[in-house]
């Protein structure tokens, strides 16, 4: 069994990882707690969500790392490239990478490198697993566009549109990050009544885990480090 701290982007990260893929891996004894990036405190209260630096994203699974060090315990992240804050570690050299996966993967070891410079060749560094999205949540839900219908009934011309999306790119993870075509953006022209906190979250389940690995190689890589993290425990 592993305790799996999650840092994640805000809001519909931590609805994915609560209400998707937390239940999916309890059965393979790893248990999740997310926790969105902390973005601000002011009078007390403390602002969650979105982040425009990574010293943000640094701070907060540093502060995790350091208060849970139980034997069982586990690290992780799941924030989007797209958009990805530009002081992030190694963002310039992996930036002149072209191919979107080998670039994921590129700016994830440095993260990881980042990480273990922090807390040395420890234990506690090595129970790290870096996950950066490709290229955002909403690619994830074109793994299987028909279960939009789910949340848009009466949107079939919405959901052939999203279809051929698909077909054009070849696969979720391969729907690019630009202003105007990231997934997130080519829903919404689809369907302007989507909404990802709610909707978006209610497509997550209705595809599920199993599609989602399928569909999407990254995640799925993602998701077969966590559960041979429980092996390791």
């Amino acid at each position: 069994m592993i305790r799996l701290h999650v840092v994640v982007e805000g809001q519909t990260e931590e609805g994915f990882i609560n209400e998707v893929l937390s239940p999916e891996l309890s059965s393979s004894r790893v248990f999740i707690n997310a926790h969105s990036i902390t973005t601000g405190r002011r009078h007390g209260h403390v602002f969650r969500g979105g982040w425009d630096s990574y010293g943000k994203l640094s701070r907060d699974l540093s502060r995790w790392m350091k208060q849970d060090q139980n034997s069982d315990s586990w690290f992780s992240t799941m924030v989007d490239l797209y958009r990805l804050p530009n002081d992030f570690p190694g963002y310039d050299a992996c930036q002149a990478i072209s191919e979107p996966r080998k670039r994921v993967e590129c700016l994830e070891e440095q993260f990881a490198r980042d990480i273990r410079e922090q807390f040395g060749d420890s234990v506690i560094s090595q129970r790290f697993i870096p996950y950066i999205q490709l290229h955002e949540f909403e690619a994830l839900l074109f793994s299987d566009p028909d279960k939009f219908l789910d949340a848009f009934p009466d949107a079939g011309t919405a959901i052939a549109q999203l279809h051929a999306i698909r077909a054009r790119y070849g696969g979720p993870e391969d729907i690019d990050g630009g202003g105007t075509t990231a997934p997130s953006k080519q829903i919404l022209e689809a369907l302007p009544d989507f909404v990802k906190t709610v909707s978006g979250i209610l497509i997550a389940k209705r595809i599920g885990l199993a599609a989602f690995r399928r569909e999407c190689p990254h995640f799925d890589g993602w998701v077969t480090k966590l559960l041979q993290a429980v092996s390791q425990a």
